[in-house]
């Protein structure tokens, strides 16, 4: 695989392969991760938690191997957005919570490079959520599929080619939510209290709704015990609630958890 030149942002590095390289060239893999034998797809991995997105590099990106070549990541909005423009991968892994907007986010302003007859560019959100309305938004946002980070390397090789080649790919009890959302000629009544929350809020929200300790939330969000007592106090605030067991009630009465 090329090198890649980095550059630095405010909340991450944003790494591009060199454009200039032949990427017409398919790979010929010897078995192994994916069984990708004479296939290749160019990838771009946009996630905030640089150690995941090392993770999955390491997992997926040794390209003689796989056929899956990594032409550049990024780690919020603004530079996934800059980095995809520029090396118009096959397939984006995005993750769903991203600093300045999130998945949709990039989806939106990618909406041109999707619809691009001769070479679309197409997503496959790869989140630790599996919560209905991330899935949904980013579906609807225009993303080939949705995965989640418990899937493993072979069967996440195995999505990125479906994708590339016009698939949907979803985690199995997730298609459901696309199923039932979908399915419905209404579209589904706004909850004005739930979005006054950002994605990461929901996130925690859902956790702690589902008795997990702040520890816990940390360790599967990637983030801080202090950070996960940020959100939770933000979110007892915009929703005017006193503490965690109102905070369950409320989610519970709503299906969130």
């Amino acid at each position: 695989m090329s090198d890649a030149t980095e550059a630095n942002g405010t909340t991450g590095e944003a790494e591009v392969a060199d454009p200039g390289r032949d990427t017409a060239k398919t790979t010929e893999g010897t078995g192994g991760t994916g069984g990708t034998v004479g296939r290749h797809v160019r990838v771009v991995l946009v996630d905030d938690h640089r150690m995941f997105r090392t993770g999955v590099q390491a997992e997926i990106g040794q390209t003689a191997r796989t056929g899956v070549e990594v032409v550049g990541e990024a780690p919020d909005v603004d530079q996934a957005v800059a980095v995809i423009t520029r090396t118009r991968p096959e397939v984006v892994l995005l993750d769903v919570h991203l600093p300045g907007g999130g998945g949709v986010e990039v989806l939106r302003r990618s909406a041109a490079l999707m619809a691009d007859p001769e070479q679309p560019v197409r997503f496959l959100a790869l989140s630790v959520s599996d919560a209905a309305e991330d899935v949904i938004g980013v579906i609807r946002g225009g993303a080939r599929g949705y995965v989640t980070k418990t899937i493993t390397g072979s069967d996440l090789i195995d999505s990125i080619f479906r994708v590339q080649e016009g698939d949907a790919v979803f985690s199995p009890r997730l298609a459901g939510f696309v199923l039932d959302a979908f399915a419905s000629t209404d579209a589904p009544p706004v909850d004005e209290d739930l979005d006054r929350l950002t994605q990461r809020e929901r996130e925690v929200l859902r956790l702690i709704a589902r008795g997990y300790a702040y520890k816990e939330i940390g360790k599967q969000l990637f983030i801080s015990v202090k950070t996960v007592e940020s959100h939770v106090s933000a979110v007892l605030r915009k929703l005017q609630l006193s503490n965690r067991h109102e905070l369950t009630r409320w989610a519970t009465a709503r299906r969130l958890v």
